[in-house]
């Protein structure tokens, strides 16, 4: 089983990026699924999620800014990341919950997003 994200790097202040997850052995469908991240020296946050039901969530922080969405036909996560400042620098980790009947849960390795100013 893993999730793997994508999409991370060098982007000025005010760009943007889209992140992506793709989950291989296990499928998202009947799993909320959820961005994170951990900038330096600090801890790991919630950013975002999406439940089975497709209803969204957001830090105040990223609120407006950021787009979390899920495809379950083809077991993709997505963060697409507007407005970016350089506090949202981090390394940012999909997740996907334990699901519905309870499983394991899963985190991705990270993809690094760094903002210059």
């Amino acid at each position: 089983v893993q999730l793997q994200a994508s999409g991370g790097g060098l982007v000025q202040a005010g760009g943007s990026l889209r992140l992506s997850c793709a989950a291989f052995g296990i499928t998202i469908a009947n799993r909320a699924m959820a961005w994170y991240r951990q900038a330096p020296g600090k801890g790991r946050e919630l950013v975002a999620t999406v439940t089975r039901e497709s209803t969204t969530n957001y830090a105040d922080s990223v609120k407006d800014r950021f787009t979390i969405s899920r495809d379950n036909a083809i077991n993709m996560a997505y963060l697409q990341m507007n407005n970016v400042k350089p506090e949202d620098t981090g390394v940012y980790f999909c997740y996907a919950d334990r699901g519905i009947p309870a499983m394991h849960d899963y985190w991705g390795q990270g993809t690094q997003v760094t903002v210059s100013s």
